[in-house]
This record gives structure tokens, C-alpha cells and sequence, in this order.
């Protein structure tokens, strides 16, 4: 079992590089990053989401006024499938390489993460590991320093932070590079993803159930998209903002519970980047009940998902009774079992410090 400061991709984590700092949020409004580099705004991605979400708030209107009772009932599961495309595939499989997956679960979680359209598993996974590296200074893609706006969808409405595309000519991605599946979704991504995000679920509701062009396309195609890209991009920013650190109080990513409330899976973020090689991305027990864990343990009582990494409970106590901020259920001032005075605690600010 790799320390808890890395994982079997050899990418160290933020324990390694920094400790909390710098405040909450910074200025935005002067356009630059940490380091005062001035910000290069990409004006067509802006255009691109303004359209997306004035669209989209006008298929949340057509979900409730125009849509046929299955494309209604079935909205839910869609956005679910779509965002197991990235918490299940690009992030637990094959950033975090958690566990193994036979070939017909990857065609699976290679179609899902396509529907998701959130760019290649190789690039996805390889941001995601300058993340896990660089959490917090410049390299970070998703830099939650820079501010909550920019850690959301603002680092995608801008240039790359220099450091960020040094750092990632870093990363080692062979791993990456030797699974010919991954690499034909490099390869043709711009021609498999238009299809498979925007095509797909425009003309399926259409011939399936007669469902109109005009739900299908604003509903099932552009606000399901939209819905998924904001659960996965809380992660990035409230996640390393506003919450707990029960597992290690002196890193900013926290245990985020409206995330944990919908039980898509990522939501108890301290922990996973306290333990990133966790194919729960929680706990044992009812913090681990989240669709992408089922998902896992299902494909694994198929035979087609292998060799899950967990991390033992005994570690897992010595970590959150020696770096954690109390907040542990179990293992902190909330023990039921446990005198508040017996471990000093009254009451406990869990805000990032300054």
C-alpha cells in the first residue's frame, strides 16, 4: 500500500508540496493569477457557456412544461450515467488507477465519459494529476486561490497558468499512453464526442418515445450536460472551500455535504485527497454509498472491475486523530462515547485559515 502522500502513479500530493494559506478567495475582478500574471480570457469558450446556460435554463423549463412523462422520469438517470463517465472512469480508473476494468468495462466508461464531454480521459486525467500534485499554487488547473468563480468554470474561460503546462509536460501519463483504448479516444475525440454527447440523446427520446426535437435537444442533450458539468465542477471549487477536514485540517480540499447529500460519489473530498488511490473515495459503511462506488462494486461482482484499493480502517483512525480537525464523526469531538473535554474542543472554526 502506497503512503498516504502517494499513490501507485507516483504523483505526490499536497501534503508533500503546501500547507494551507493564502485566504479564501482572491480579487478576481483584476484578472490575475497569484503570481499578479495577468489573466488571457478565451472569449468563444465565454460565448460558448453563456449560450449553453441560457439554453439550458430554457430546457429546465421545457423539462417541467413540455416533456413527455418518460424523458422526465428519465432525466435523473441520464445525468447520473453522465457524470459516472468522469467520477467512475476518467477520475477513479484512470487518474487514480483505484482498480482494473476488463475491456467491455472500459468500452463502457470510455462511451460514458464521452457523453459527459469533458474533454479526453488522457488530458482529463493528466490535469487531474497537476491537481492532485500542485493543489492550490499556480500549476494547479483549478486553482480554488484564485477564487471560488475561477476553481469552478473560470479556469476554463482563460489561458493555461504557464506553470500549469510545465508541470503537466511532467506528469508521467505512460500508464495512459500503453492502453490503446484510451489512446483511440485521444485519437478521434472531436469526432466521437459531438455524436455521442449532442447527437445521441437528441434523436434517441425522438425515435424511442416520440419525444419532440425541441425537449430532446434543450433537455436531454444541453441541460443534462450542463447539470453534470456543475456536480463535477463543485468538486474543484466548494469542495476545496466550504466544508470539513476531518482527515487532514492543514490541506484546503473538505468534505463538502451537498455533495455527499446526492450521493454521486466525490463528496468527501478531504478524504480523498488525504487517501487518492481509494476506489471509494470515502470510507467503509455509509460513507462509501454513493452510485459510483455501487457501480464499481457491481462491475466487480461481475468479474469485469479487479483489484479495488481500499485503505485499511486502522489507517484511516491514525490519520484523522493526528491530522484531522476533530470534525470525525467517530474519531473526533462528535464521538458520542467521548467527553468534549476529554479531547478540548467546545466549539472549532473549520474555515480555511489566512
Amino acid at each position: 500500500m502506497p503512503s498516504n502522500s502517494e499513490d501507485i502513479t507516483g504523483v505526490l500530493y499536497e501534503t508533500d508540496v503546501q500547507t494551507v494559506g493564502g485566504g479564501l478567495s482572491r480579487d478576481l475582478g483584476r484578472l490575475k493569477a497569484t503570481d499578479g500574471t495577468k489573466m488571457e480570457l478565451v472569449w468563444l469558450n465565454i460565448v460558448l457557456f453563456v449560450i449553453l446556460h441560457i439554453s439550458s435554463l430554457y430546457g429546465l423549463w421545457l423539462l417541467f412544461t413540455a416533456s413527455t412523462w418518460t424523458t422526465f422520469l428519465l432525466f435523473i438517470p441520464a445525468v447520473a450515467v453522465t457524470t459516472l463517465g468522469i467520477s467512475a472512469g476518467a477520475h477513479r480508473l484512470w487518474a487514480h488507477r483505484t482498480f482494473k476494468a476488463n475491456t467491455p468495462l472500459k468500452l463502457i466508461l470510455l462511451f460514458l465519459n464521452t457523453f459527459a464531454f469533458q474533454d479526453a480521459v488522457y488530458y482529463w486525467a493528466r490535469d487531474h494529476r497537476v491537481h492532485h500534485k500542485y493543489t492550490e499554487t499556480d500549476a494547479d488547473p483549478y486553482n480554488s486561490n484564485r477564487g471560488w468563480f475561477f476553481a469552478h468554470m473560470g479556469w476554463l474561460c482563460c489561458r493555461k497558468h504557464p506553470a500549469v503546462v510545465e508541470k503537466g509536460k511532467q506528469i508521467d501519463l505512460s500508464d495512459l499512453e500503453a492502453d490503446p483504448l484510451v489512446m483511440f479516444q485521444k485519437k478521434y475525440y472531436l469526432l466521437l464526442m459531438p455524436v455521442i454527447c449532442f447527437f445521441l440523446p437528441t434523436v434517441v427520446p425522438m425515435f424511442l418515445w416520440g419525444e419532440s426535437f425541441n425537449v430532446s435537444w434543450h433537455v436531454m442533450a444541453l441541460l443534462r450536460w450542463c447539470i453534470s458539468l456543475h456536480f463535477v465542477w463543485l468538486v474543484n471549487s466548494s469542495a476545496h472551500m466550504h466544508g470539513m477536514r476531518p482527515y487532514d485540517k492543514n490541506i484546503c480540499p473538505v468534505n463538502l455535504s451537498f455533495l455527499i447529500f446526492f450521493r454521486f460519489g466525490e463528496g468527501y473530498h478531504n478524504y480523498h485527497h488525504v487517501f487518492p488511490w481509494d476506489y471509494k473515495s470515502a470510507e467503509l459503511g455509509k460513507y462509501s454509498q454513493d452510485v459510483t462506488t455501487k457501480f464499481i462494486e457491481f462491475m466487480a461482482y461481475l468479474g469485469w472491475a479487479y483489484d479495488l484499493k481500499s485503505v485499511s480502517l486502522d489507517l484511516v483512525k491514525q490519520r484523522a486523530q493526528r491530522t484531522g480537525d476533530g470534525s470525525h464523526p467517530v474519531w473526533g469531538w462528535g464521538d458520542k462515547d467521548q467527553l468534549k473535554e476529554d479531547v478540548g474542543v467546545t466549539t472549532r472554526s473549520h474555515q480555511r485559515s489566512g
